[in-house]
């Protein structure tokens, strides 16, 4: 099975306001109707056939044959497949543990900050850069979100808070929530 983005995907990266998380944006943008399960499974983790199935079902993924012209499908084929119980090893695998950690949540909110362009971000940017301790990277990256809603929009800040929010470790969530 090779999956692929369907135009609902293309619409979702582009906009930035569809309900994905990083690994599923991660995992639609490999998805490009060459790489294999297998391929995906390698680049994401175990987890990604579950994740797979989760875009397929959501309709962000297809994995049927190309077709030049889609033709709709009778209902009458689409619900034996919507209806296919799923196989035990992908039922098992979907309640999935995504990976967490300081350092992740440190690099994204520095690549935050050096798209800003603006002076006090560049100074941020340093600060983060330069904290080793574990509580003044957490500091820094505080200031950075209390800072980041004069800058931009209150929907992109809010937008790179939930992200932010799926790399930390759960102990640290708490501080940005």
């Amino acid at each position: 099975m090779q999956p692929r983005k369907t135009d609902l995907a293309r619409t979702a990266l582009q906009a930035h306001r569809a309900p994905l998380d990083m690994r599923q944006r991660r995992l639609l943008i490999l998805c490009d109707g060459q790489r294999t399960l297998a391929d995906l499974s390698g680049l994401l983790g175990q987890d990604a056939p579950a994740m797979v199935l989760q875009l397929v079902q959501a309709g962000y993924l297809s994995t049927g044959p190309v077709t030049a012209d889609p033709a709709p499908v009778p209902a009458a084929t689409a619900l034996p497949v919507a209806a296919a119980p799923l196989p035990t090893a992908v039922a098992a695998a979907t309640p999935v543990e995504r990976r967490r950690s300081l350092v992740a949540a440190r690099i994204y909110v520095l690549g935050i900050l050096e798209m800003q362009r603006h002076p006090q971000a560049a100074a941020l940017f340093r600060d983060l850069q330069q904290a080793r301790a574990e509580e003044e990277v957490l500091l820094r990256m505080q200031s950075a979100m209390q800072m980041l809603p004069g800058l931009t929009s209150e929907g992109y800040c809010e937008r790179v808070r939930q992200r932010l929010l799926e790399a930390l470790p759960l102990e640290h969530g708490n501080a940005f929530a």
